[in-house]
């Protein structure tokens, strides 16, 4: 009689790997485009901030 050896089922392991590859380049991904942006970010609160003006009314002056 021959004996079979039973493998071990290693899709659970395949599939965790698989997803922990995909997060990792996902937030490799998002890191990379928040650096990328970050100089416009900074452009566009400087013009939100010199645009920051008072609009005094005419009772002020008064």
């Amino acid at each position: 009689m021959s004996e079979e050896i039973k493998e071990k089922d290693n899709f659970i392991l395949y599939v965790a790997t698989v997803a922990i590859v995909f997060i990792a380049v996902l937030l490799t991904v998002k890191s990379s485009e928040d650096d990328k942006f970050a100089p416009i970010k900074k452009q566009l609160n400087e013009e939100y901030r010199q645009m920051d003006i008072r609009v005094l009314s005419k009772e002020d002056y008064e």
